[in-house]
This record gives structure tokens, C-alpha cells and sequence, in this order.
């Protein structure tokens, strides 16, 4: 179950409307709506709560409530899972108010949007790049905000998950014997996503695409960087025994792609 940071402002908005200050009025009663809306989204009837806020916004557009109506109307929209939508008000939200007293939650709303798309398997990364954008704007515009830490934690999983993406794909060409471009696609997890949990898996396939094409150096080199950096690993093991069966055993050169690309300040 994924825990979503409210922030303080939504918790006083609901039930507190007729506590805010209210224009004079040409059409329904600010605060008649603004109940409304929030008993429906009290009784979890979120696209009708969505609807209400949105009413005082287009009823309102100028008054003191317009901009906190909004960030409700997605917040409800997020909580019936209603992500697209949520996104598309939130990004209206950034648009129309750069310097919102909530623009670090938008931004931490539309990432856990984002983020509350990606599939468990798949390859499509587009949920993924979106999300960690998202997260990575929280930490470096409002490091010090009630969201940081939460969007430091969803941004290495996001991470992980778009190495996996790109996992998927490798082996889905190694399993065809397409070495050339499984090893595109292991170089690419190897390059820029080497604290992920897929490094380890990454490596050995690499090394035995190569030798697979009888290219030695390389599959000796990345055998031996994961022999020395994860020597527990049933990668490996297991590529270690491919290198045996083949007369081989891990010898790391310096001249090597994978040397140049492989960091030690991890």
C-alpha cells in the first residue's frame, strides 16, 4: 500500500470553509460549493468532489479560494485513481501559479501519479522518466520540504525499474541470439545505472554476449568486475562456469569499454 504525504493545507481546508475570506458573491454561495465538495470527497466520492472544487475555480477564477480549489480537485482525482486527470490539473496548477504556496506538493502529486503507473513488468518507461523527473525537481527546487525524502526513495525506485525496462529488452535479444543489440542494451544498464539491483544481472550478460560472438576480451573484463565487486553472486557463478567450459577465466583488461565506463565511487 503506497503512503501518500498530505499536506497540512488540504487537512485544513476540509471542513474549515467558512473560516476563509469571501468575496461578495454573483453566483452559488463560495462556501455551499466548497462544503459540498469536501463532504463528497469525505465520503470518497472522489470524481463528484473533483467536480465541485473545479466548480469554484470556474465559478471563482479570481478569488481567494480558486488556487487551493484546484489542488484539491486533483488531490480528489488521485484519490479515486484518476492519475491522467490528476496530472492534467496539477500541471494547470505549475502553469498558473509558479509561485503556489503548494507547488512543491503539485510536484510531488504529479510524480506519485506518475509513479503509481508503472507497471510491474513491461517496457514501456514512460511512466518511470516522467515520475523520476518529477522527483527530481522536488530535491533539487524544495530539498528541505515534507516531500524530499519521500521523493529521494521513490526516485531510486523509478530508477530501478527503467534499468529493469531496459533488462527486459536485452534479454528478450540475447534469447534470440541478436547479441549485438541485447549487448546495446546491457551497455546502456552498465553506463548509467550501475547502483540499480540489475548490475550484477547486467554484467554477467554482457560478458557471455561476447563470448557468445567470441569477442574474449570484453567477456573476460566485465566477468572479472563482477567477480570482484559482488564475488557472492550466482551471476557470477554462473559466469564464471560459461567462461570455464570455454577455456577461459575472468582477467580484467584495461583497454576495455567496460573498464572505461565502470566507476569505483559507487
Amino acid at each position: 500500500m503506497q503512503k501518500i504525504i498530505v499536506p497540512l493545507i488540504l487537512l485544513l481546508l476540509v471542513g474549515c470553509a467558512t473560516d476563509m475570506p469571501v468575496e461578495s458573491f454573483s453566483q452559488r454561495d463560495m462556501s455551499i460549493i466548497y462544503n459540498s465538495a469536501a463532504d463528497l470527497l469525505e465520503e470518497k466520492e472522489y470524481e463528484l468532489a473533483a467536480n465541485e472544487f473545479l466548480n469554484i475555480e470556474r465559478e471563482y477564477p479570481y478569488s481567494n479560494w480558486s488556487e487551493q480549489a484546484l489542488i484539491m480537485a486533483s488531490y480528489s482525482y488521485f484519490e479515486g485513481k484518476r492519475y491522467k486527470d490528476a496530472i492534467s490539473q496539477l500541471t494547470r496548477y505549475t502553469q498558473l501559479y509558479p509561485n503556489g504556496n503548494n507547488l512543491a506538493y503539485a510536484n510531488y502529486l504529479i510524480g506519485q501519479s506518475y509513479y503509481l503507473q508503472i507497471a510491474n513488468v513491461g517496457r514501456d518507461q514512460y511512466n518511470a522518466k516522467h515520475a523520476l523527473e518529477r522527483f527530481n525537481a522536488i530535491l533539487e527546487r524544495f530539498p528541505n520540504s515534507d516531500y524530499a525524502a519521500d521523493a529521494r526513495l521513490k526516485k531510486d525506485l523509478a530508477i530501478d525499474h527503467i534499468a529493469g525496462s531496459v533488462m527486459e529488452i536485452g534479454r528478450f535479444y540475447q534469447k534470440r541470439k541478436q547479441f549485438t543489440a541485447a549487448i546495446n542494451r546491457f551497455k546502456e544498464v552498465i553506463s548509467e545505472y550501475q547502483t540499480t539491483s540489475h548490475i550484477e544481472e547486467a554484467l554477467a550478460r554482457y560478458s557471455d554476449s561476447y563470448l557468445a560472438l567470441g569477442i574474449y576480451v570484453e567477456a573476460q573484463t566485465s566477468a572479472a568486475i563482477l567477480g570482484y565487486n559482488y564475488p557472492n553472486s550466482n551471476w557470477y557463478n554462473y559466469i564464471y562456469g560459461e567462461l570455464t567450459q570455454a577455456g577461459l577465466k575472468p582477467k580484467e583488461e584495461p583497454e576495455t569499454w567496460i573498464r572505461r565506463v565502470w566507476r569505483t565511487d559507487k
